[in-house]
């Protein structure tokens, strides 16, 4: 099956783009490690079933040192035993604030992040988290592929 992409918003807004990776930079300069923010990105990229964004960030976190086991572990991650209880907190924002429209954000998890992150790293983990979901709506809705 050939895929072709339907159109490209880099190019044709520019600056768009300009705002979205401007707001990388500052994501990059946050609290947030690196290894949690590509986490982020490949669990945000699974639920929207992003397959352009899952193969970049996938390949970035193994660039970081993400082991391959923990990605093929991340879409089960409730019950997977290779990941902190910080991650598995950041993780579950991820569900709810991916899957919004189910439920919102219970006040559960997020009483849960509050035992582990500062009020404003929790806000740099909901801006990461709407960033990616963001990329993803992009790349999906104009099935962006890797040739």
């Amino acid at each position: 099956m050939t895929m072709k992409q339907r159109i490209n918003i880099k190019r044709l807004e520019p600056k768009a783009y300009e705002v979205l990776y401007a707001m990388e930079k500052y994501l990059s300069a946050t609290d947030l490690s690196i290894q949690l923010r590509e986490l982020i990105k490949v669990r945000v990229s699974q639920i929207n079933k992003c397959a352009f964004c899952i193969e970049m960030h996938t390949k970035d976190a193994r660039k970081e040192g993400e082991t391959e086991q923990r990605l093929y572990a991340l879409s089960a991650w409730e019950e997977s035993p290779l990941f902190t209880d910080e991650e598995k907190a950041v993780l579950a924002m991820v569900e709810e604030i991916t899957k919004i429209f189910e439920h919102g954000v219970s006040d559960r998890t997020f009483q849960n992040i509050q035992n582990y992150f500062t009020d404003n790293q929790i806000a740099q983990i909901i801006i990461a988290i709407n960033q990616m979901n963001f990329w993803n709506r992009i790349a999906v809705s104009t099935k962006m592929f890797h040739p």
